[in-house]
């Protein structure tokens, strides 16, 4: 079972927000995850990030992979520069 982390979309019809989840890499976008790591709202003036740092770096220690989106959101962050090396 390979661990990603991605985004999940939550909220009304062109109103959405995202979750940041740790979730089965074969699970659908929307479907069944592990945990809950943080959301992230472009909605908002200016966008919302909030991301759990400790569930984050648990889940890159055990090799879960990073979608583009979220990796995007890790480096404005500033989180993902101690696995840098990786991907």
């Amino acid at each position: 079972m390979a661990v990603s982390i991605r985004l999940t979309r939550m909220g009304a019809k062109k109103k959405p927000f995202y979750r940041l989840v740790a979730a089965n890499s074969e699970a659908p976008r929307d479907g069944k995850f592990i945990e809950i790591l943080g959301y992230y709202d472009p909605m908002k003036d200016p966008a919302v990030i909030k991301i759990h740092e400790d569930k984050v770096n648990y889940w890159l220690g055990k090799g879960a992979v990073v979608s583009e989106a979220v990796r995007a959101l890790l480096r404005k962050q500033g989180l993902l520069k101690s696995y840098s090396s990786e991907n």
